[in-house]
This record gives C-alpha cells, structure tokens and sequence, in this order.
C-alpha cells in the first residue's frame, strides 16, 4: 500500500491515466453487446474490401481479435479498449513533440479523463481505428516536417491511408497537410518536395480496395455518405435544436470544461487572424491544420444540420494538445473530479441498469431476445427471421444465433450492407417467417394489434403473438413484439 501511495505521489499524472484506464477495464465484463458491436462483427464475419456504409477496418479488427480470443461479447469489447488504449499511447507521443513536461501531463490527463475514451474504449464504431490512425498520421507528418524525417512520409501516408480505410473522415487528414503547407511561408517550399507527394501517393495505393469496391458497386458506400446529407445541407433549414443538441454532445464527450477551453482558444485564434492578420506560429498552425477543418467546419452545419455526436472526435486530438498549452492546473483538477463523477454514474447505470434507456441502443436485452426466438423456432421448425430497423435486431440477433437472420430486404426495403451479401430471397419462398419489431418506449405488456402495411404483401398470412417481455433482476426492461408469418413470397 505504501509502494503504490508512492507511486501516485511521484507520478500523479500517469496514476490519473491509469486509474482511468483500469476502471474501464475493470466494467469491460458487465458490458452487453451494442447492437453497432453486433453490426460491425457481421463486418467482419463477411469479409469485403469495403462496406455499404463504411470502410471495413473496425470489422477486420474486431475479426482478428475473436479468431485469437474467441467470439464473446468481452473479445469484441476488449478489441475497443485495446485500440483505444493505443491511441492514448500514440497521443502521449505526439504532445510530447509539442508541449513542456509540465503540460504534456495536463494533455495527457485531460484526453484520458474524456468521456469519448469510454465510449470508443466499450463501443465499437469506426472511429475506435479511425482515431488511432488519425493520431498516428498527425505524429508522422510532424516527424516528417518538423524533424526532417524522410521515412515518416512514408509512415504518414501509410496512416493516412488506413485511416481512410476506418472511415471516410479521414480525407481531412491531406486537406489539413495541404492547408498548413499553404498557410505556412516557412514550409511552403514542402509543395515543391517530392516526399509530399510519395506521401499521398502512398495513403491512395492504401485506399485502392475500397476504391474498387465501390466502382463495382456503383459507387454506393460513397454516395450513401454524401448525397443524402448534401441534399439535406442544403436545405439550410435554421433548427436552434439542432445548434444546443450539438452544444450539448459535445460538452459531454469532452466535459464542460475541456469543451469550453476549446471554444476559448479558438476564439483567440480567429480574432488575433481576423483583427491582425496574423498567423501563429509553425507549430500551432500544424495543430489547428488538424483541427479547424473538422471542429470549425462540422460545427458550422450545426445550425442547419443535426451534427452526429462522433463526427468532431477526430479534431480532438490536437484540440486537447491546444487546450494545454491555456488550461491552468486548477481546471484540469476539476475535469478530473467532473469526469470521476460522470463515470461512477454510468458504471452504476451498466452494473444495474437504473435508468431505462427507450431505444434499441443499448447494451440489454439481445441476448434473451435471441435465447426466446431459438425456442418458438423449435415450435416451428424451417422458419427463419427478420426485423426491420436498419441493422440493430437484425445484427445483434445474428451475434448469438445459429442461424442467419435477415433485415428489411426481405420486405423489399433497403438494408445497408445487408442487400450486398449476395442472398438470393427466392430460395426462402413458401417458408414461414418471425418477424420482429422492437417496442422502444414500452409502456405495457400488450400486443401492438397491427403488422407494418409493408410486410403483409409478402406473406399469405400473419399472426401476432404474445410479446416477449424482457427482464434484469426481476425488472421488466425491455419489449419485442413477434409475429409469426406464413408462407414467404420474395415477390409479392
């Protein structure tokens, strides 16, 4: 006990990490699986170069992990941790480039103490890869400019590259290279340089595979990430909604006062530029390269777009750098005491599960939702299943069954990456079918007494059933509506 108060008293900073880090560790067992856990295992477990709505790093990840460990729900979030612990890792290198011991402790505590870390330490989504590659390509790029490192271009085009293969963000990682060479007189001679350019040559040689799914696929992951919120954008319909949702998002992935520190510095930032036409200097200027593209510019559709909550993560990285350069030590000791008591909160809310959370996102449930389905599929031999909601059922149902379980493309509709595994439907004709459809708000016990309009045409017949009714330590929690259908007709 001595050794360790010892420990904490020498190197309170890497005490703060740690103490963080095992504590998210410690809650990795009583994790249920996320439905988007479900969806990108079924990445994984259907491999293709690149997927309808995203790259396929985070598949391939989380594949090679439950090849080595096994397929459990602790694997695919242990493959969340351990990436995510690499980016910490990575980020502590690259503010140490940047920032006196000093400050890179503040940097390292501050990044550490987010409540993003969690959420991409237990959730898998493409940004658990996209941020390590992020910050890996930052910190080889600095190398590379700074310290005159030729190899570096190499490694940071490798980064870029995989990046991009994590998530199609990343093509803000050459636009922020292109700005600072720009911007910067000092290293504007870099876009006479060759390495610049080997450099992008190499993130593109390492995007060739998703390229080409998508030119075989005409073009539809890339269309589907652009062309819908493009017509959306312009629209440029004002929802202040959608301004303070943002607002609010972000001020708890980073904390109030990381968030507010942020707003701060880039604040003083644009006026010094606005006012005095002046830069800062090479190395703030590298920072914000990777920063106001992706912070400022999401942050501007905020009035007129509903921002995703993961979109700026990728600006964070520097931002945190940022921020300790102006937060004072007082304000990192009260983000860590804010962050203690945030996270305290929500692992008393995955140990017992307090709060009700009215959406099919959430960790409880899937499991004995799949348990109860195995048992009517014993009552009815030959019938297969399906749901409608975009990918969650359908993905986590597939974690824990046997047997394949279909999405919305059984009824006609579009079904994300699940309309390009190749299934022909005609081969399930004159089969029966359970249909599931999740009540997200749950207010009774009784059936919904109704089917959707849409699934009717392709069956003869359809029947509800009693609802399965899930329960948590002999507290009802969660309800699925069930229909059994008869006889399927791919085309109605």
């Amino acid at each position: 006990m001595n050794s360790i108060k010892k420990l904490i008293q020498k190197y309170p900073a890497l005490s703060i990490v740690l103490g963080f880090q095992c504590f998210r560790f410690i809650l990795l067992p009583f994790m249920g699986l996320m439905p988007q856990d479900a969806y990108y295992h079924f990445y994984g477990e259907n491999f293709s170069w690149c997927y309808f709505d995203h790259p396929g790093m985070i598949g391939y990840l989380l594949r090679i992990f439950t090849i080595v460990f096994g397929k459990t729900i602790f694997v695919v979030k242990l493959t969340d941790f351990v990436i995510t612990s690499l980016t910490l890792l990575s980020f502590y290198k690259l503010a140490e480039c940047f920032l006196s011991k000093e400050r890179l402790k503040y940097a390292i505590v501050l990044i550490a103490s987010t409540f993003f870390i969690s959420i991409l330490s237990f959730n898998s989504t493409p940004d658990v890869p996209l941020l390590l590659f992020w910050t890996l390509s930052v910190l080889f790029l600095y190398r590379a400019i700074f310290e005159n490192k030729k190899a570096s271009w190499i490694y940071a085009g490798i980064a870029m590259g995989l990046a991009f293969d994590s998530k199609y963000t990343a093509i803000l990682l050459p636009i922020g290279l292109i700005a600072f060479t720009l911007f910067c007189s000092k290293h504007r001679k870099l876009l006479l340089s060759p390495w610049l350019y080997i450099s992008l040559i190499v993130a593109v040689i390492f995007t060739v595979p998703v390229w080409l799914w998508n030119y075989e696929n005409e073009f539809a992951s890339f269309l589907f990430q652009s062309s819908g919120r493009t017509d959306n954008i312009s629209k440029f319909k004002f929802s202040p909604k959608y301004f303070f949702g943002a607002i609010g998002h972000q001020s708890l992935l980073l904390l109030p006062i990381l968030f507010g520190t942020f707003l701060v510095f880039t604040f003083k930032y644009i006026k010094r530029f606005v006012t005095k036409f002046k830069l800062p200097s090479s190395k703030i200027l590298f920072l914000l390269a990777f920063f106001v593209p992706t912070f400022l510019g999401f942050f501007s559709l905020t009035p007129i777009y509903w921002v995703k909550l993961n979109w700026m993560m990728p600006s964070y990285i520097t931002g945190i750098i940022l921020a300790s350069i102006f937060i004072t030590k007082k304000w990192v000791r009260y983000q860590v005491i804010v962050s203690a008591v945030i996270h305290v909160l929500v692992s008393l809310q995955i140990l017992f599960y307090l709060v009700p959370i009215k959406s099919d996102d959430t960790w409880v449930g899937w499991k004995e939702l799949a348990t109860e389905i195995e048992e009517l599929q014993k009552e009815h031999p030959n019938s297969f299943v399906f749901s409608d909601d975009g990918y969650k059922t359908t993905a986590a149902l597939n974690f824990f069954m046997k047997d394949k379980v279909y999405a919305q493309n059984i009824i006609g509709l579009r079904a994300l990456h699940f309309d390009f595994l190749g299934d022909d439907l005609t081969t399930l004709n004159g089969q029966n079918a359970f249909f599931i459809d999740s009540d997200k708000r749950f207010k009774n016990e009784d059936k919904k007494g109704h089917i959707f309009n849409q699934v009717n045409p392709y069956f003869e017949k359809c029947t509800e059933l009693d609802p399965i009714i899930v329960s948590i330590n002999g507290k009802k929690v969660r309800k699925f509506w069930i229909y059994y259908c008869e006889g399927y007709k791919a085309t109605p």
